[in-house]
């Protein structure tokens, strides 16, 4: 009985897992994590609510990104009509001078 070590068994208040220490020493000499309830602990129609949460949270980005692109479309269309009226306004006097050519 002498030449057995002594054994610490101690619960981590952390994570609740099962810790075996040497109590000469202070090492750890094994750990042993605690069990993980099934489905984080949630029952069946916990986790169901929660998939329907998810679907209508992604179709309400979806409808948020198709709102987007449509509006997107009649912006790009605007820009265009604005780019395309100034350029009919102040025709370009003909390609801009090269570089080399101002040597």
């Amino acid at each position: 009985m002498a030449d057995e070590p002594r054994k610490l068994t101690v619960r981590c208040p952390d994570c609740s897992s099962d810790l075996v220490i040497d109590a000469a020493t202070g090492t750890v000499l094994s750990h042993r994590k605690a069990k993980q309830p099934l489905a984080g602990g949630k029952d069946f129609d916990a986790l169901l609510r929660g998939l329907d949460d998810d679907k209508n949270r992604a179709e309400d980005v979806f409808q948020r990104e198709v709102a987007s692109l449509k509006d997107r479309d009649r912006i790009l269309e605007e820009k265009f009509r604005e780019a395309l009226r100034r350029a009919e306004e102040d025709p370009d006097q003909g390609p801009p001078p090269r570089p080399f050519d101002l040597d």
